[in-house]
């Protein structure tokens, strides 16, 4: 089963691995090490695929200082083809669209189709209302992607921190599965609680339409220093003080975050109500740190544990 047919059957957990590209502007030679040495990392992984990110500038979002300076990455398709060659492990590519028009949309689709052989895409819109009004909506995103000869097959970003706003976030996932959206792939998971209560706000809003829920892959990300954990609120993901507290007063904050994720999934899985909701795992690194990438590779081996345990 390919990744696309992984990500859409109902069964299963898929498993995957995300990551950010090289800088904008870095030679060839050294995205190409890159890209082998993340595959070398991965290679004892269980891995049913990569997410390849694209980043985009989202100071507009928050008034907080921003802990680390935006800077702009290659083309996620191009890297992902490179991971894809090196371990053979396909990709899903992330594709930020909120400054393009309908005609750059368009043929940004085309190449993507007829050059990289793009399978798989995640969708992800302006980051926010806030700022000059922006060309094109998330919802024409997805339509026109729907509609493409290509088929992709198309997912989504789910923030479960959106709980409480106006619409909701299982109304926006809704309206992004009624526009063509396939899959959702979720902010870091740091407050297990605000993630079941989406899930189960998902499945009621689904129950009461008619309609099968989509796969939701829940992301998990390790923290190994203060800098990295202001980096991760300021993105957005929700970490109480208790949480923040148990992970930088740990004698290894990295190995307390491992233990942080894992007990989420666990939280997360334990709960009855939303069964109907297929899950996936996603494990990332926000940060460049040699450290914190290698403790990424070691929350992948954590939470194949706590699946794999779950499974018997």
């Amino acid at each position: 089963m390919d990744l696309a047919a992984k990500l859409v059957d109902p069964h299963g957990t898929p498993f995957l691995y995300g990551t950010t590209p090289p800088r904008e502007g870095s030679a060839a030679a050294m995205i190409e090490t890159a890209a082998a040495r993340l595959a070398e990392r991965v290679r004892h992984l269980p891995l049913d695929g990569f997410v390849v990110y694209d980043l985009q500038d989202e100071s507009l979002r928050t008034d907080l200082e921003r802990p680390f300076p935006f800077v702009r990455t290659v083309d996620s398709r191009g890297y992902g083809q490179r991971l894809t060659r090196l371990s053979g492990v396909p990709s899903i590519t992330y594709k930020c669209i909120g400054t393009l028009s309908e005609d750059e949309w368009r043929r940004w689709l085309d190449e993507t189709a007829d050059a990289y052989g793009v399978g798989c895409l995640s969708l992800v819109g302006h980051p926010t209302s806030r700022g000059a009004p922006w060309p094109m909506t998330l919802a024409r995103g997805f339509q026109l992607a729907r509609s493409h000869r290509a088929a992709f097959t198309l997912g989504g970003v789910a923030i479960a921190e959106r709980c409480g706003a106006t619409p909701s976030e299982a109304a926006r996932m809704v309206e992004k599965t009624a526009n063509g959206c396939r899959y959702f792939v979720t902010q870091a998971v740091y407050d297990p609680e605000a993630t079941v209560l989406l899930l189960r706000d998902y499945a009621r809003a689904c129950r009461s339409r008619g309609l099968a829920p989509c796969r939701v892959v829940l992301t998990f990300t390790p923290c190994g220093r203060e800098k990295t954990m202001t980096f991760m609120k300021w993105l957005g993901i929700a970490v109480s003080a208790a949480t923040e507290r148990a992970i930088l007063a740990a004698p290894s904050p990295l190995a307390r975050s491992i233990e942080v994720c894992a007990d989420n999934l666990r939280a997360v899985l334990a709960q009855p109500g939303f069964e109907e909701v297929p899950l996936g795992v996603n494990v990332e690194s926000v940060a460049i740190t040699r450290e914190e990438i290698d403790g990424s590779i070691a929350l992948c081996i954590e939470l194949a544990g706590v699946l794999a345990h779950r499974a018997r």
